[in-house]
């Protein structure tokens, strides 16, 4: 039984369950966060903001024994349903089979069931409450109410899991610069929304390829990829789908600085997105009211200060949406966190040291690959040899399983270290292109010579774990 009390600023997805795990393993766990009690008060974010649950997040949800709950409010997704300009689609699936896909989950919904989850083992919530300071030499913090009413009070350890502009990091670093770079991409984003099927016209969903209440293909997440801008939609359970524009935030059309309003927005979907503008009735309200969301990569040298503070989660390592991992890294932290402290509870120092030496290279790596996999989104995704090098890789694989797995299944299904599947990936694309090189035709390709040729250059996968 741990007797050091630990004080968790954030009450997120992130603090929710890592304040859980704790607690399952005996800690005294408090936690402070500034919202309003989401399950009393209505969760606030627009209507759904959805989150893709992967193997990762799902494993360490079955570690904190909540992953069949979770499940049965999310929505599979079996690959990516490529929307062409001409109004064509066709799926890209994520894995081989339906034991490889990605879930649709509500942000809201997962958020409160982890809420009730941590309460359940224990955690005590302090809701309304925004940390404006700490002292870190006398082990206070400074905490503020929704009425502006102030109280220092004591921590023994302080986690920080308040996200990407966490409080918590920002007195961390006025105290000891942690080395902090935020790389914006340049990009933003615009939520809007597909209602359920039965708020739309018949004849609007005769060409859509929903089924149900969906009015798009229910198992799938939707692409529109358009060069060097897209849009995507994600399904939701109770039948809406939440889509997402992602353009340049500035210069030359398209950029949400050349479409100032939902007239200029509506224009430009008619003709880039051809069918998604009839299914959002309410896209006038939605563009106008709805904020242009940035995009940018939080890097960090250092996650703690000694054995007082830590910060896990998107305070330390915020990164872009585009492969589906931010949640899914986020959740794998607090695994490895619970663990390492569990087996020292009384030595926070070394538990953060280890902790940032084993996840902080993990966290750089997934952050450089969610960059790469927006202009695999985008683009890639309607690209002939994109398209030729992925049906060549599903061949070796199919071929030679234990050299070969795609570095998307490796990040999304499997537990291998983000830095393995950046490095094996690599490796592993510089393979596919030397021999499309020879023959760019994969059906001209030797496929036995190119097993051969794998095997020799590269050595077997890992033992790789699902589920």
């Amino acid at each position: 039984m741990a007797q050091q009390p630990i004080t968790l600023i954030g009450g997120g997805l992130v603090g929710a369950l890592l304040a859980q795990q704790l607690a399952q393993r005996g800690f005294a766990v408090e936690v402070f966060e500034k919202r309003a009690d989401p399950r009393r008060a209505g969760f606030i974010g627009g209507r759904s903001i959805n989150l893709a649950l992967a193997e990762r997040g799902l494993q360490a949800l079955r570690s904190a024994g909540l992953a069949d709950d979770v499940l049965q409010h999310a929505v599979m997704m079996r690959g990516r349903m490529v929307h062409d300009l001409d109004g064509n689609s066709a799926l890209q699936r994520y894995g081989v089979d339906d034991s490889e896909v990605i879930w649709s989950v509500s942000r809201g919904t997962l958020n409160m069931l982890l809420l009730d989850a941590a309460e359940a083992a224990g955690v005590q919530f302090h809701f309304g409450q925004s940390l404006i300071g700490a002292d870190f030499d006398a082990q206070r913090i400074r905490m503020a109410d929704a009425t502006g009413v102030e109280r220092d009070l004591p921590f023994g350890m302080l986690i920080g899991a308040d996200g990407a502009g966490s409080s918590v990091r920002a007195a961390m670093n006025a105290h000891s610069p942690l080395g902090e770079r935020i790389e914006s991409l340049g990009h933003g984003y615009k939520e809007l929304e597909i209602p359920p099927a039965g708020e739309l016209p018949a004849a609007v969903l005769r060409l859509s390829g929903g089924r149900d209440q969906f009015a798009l293909e229910p198992h799938a997440l939707h692409i529109w990829p358009r060069g060097g801008y897209m849009c995507i939609a994600l399904p939701n359970t109770e039948g809406s789908f939440t889509v997402t524009l992602f353009l340049p935030a500035q210069g030359e059309a398209p950029s949400f600085a050349t479409l100032p309003d939902a007239d200029a927005a509506a224009a430009f979907f008619s003709k880039q997105f051809p069918g998604l503008l009839s299914l959002i009735p309410r896209f006038n309200e939605d563009f106008d009211t709805h904020p242009v969301g940035t995009l940018s990569t939080l890097y960090l040298d250092r996650w703690h200060l000694d054995g007082r503070a830590l910060l896990v989660g998107d305070a330390a390592h915020a990164i872009v949406p585009f492969h589906g991992q931010g949640m899914n890294c986020g959740f794998e932290d607090t695994v490895v966190l619970a663990n390492l402290l569990a087996a020292a509870p009384d030595d926070s120092a070394e538990v953060f040291a280890e902790f940032q030496r084993v996840r902080l290279p993990n966290a750089n790596a997934i952050a450089a690959m969610a960059l790469e996999n927006y202009v695999e989104m985008r683009d890639s995704v309607a690209d002939p040899h994109y398209l030729a090098k992925r049906e060549l890789g599903a061949l070796l694989a199919a071929r030679a399983p234990h050299h070969y797995m795609a570095r998307y299944r490796l990040v999304t299904f499997s537990h291998v270290p983000y830095v393995y599947a950046l490095e094996r990936g690599r490796a592993q694309d510089a393979l596919l292109e030397q021999l499309l090189r020879e023959s760019p035709q994969v059906a001209d390709i030797d496929l036995d010579a190119a097993v051969r040729l794998l095997q020799s250059s590269l050595p077997p996968l890992p033992v790789l774990r699902h589920g």
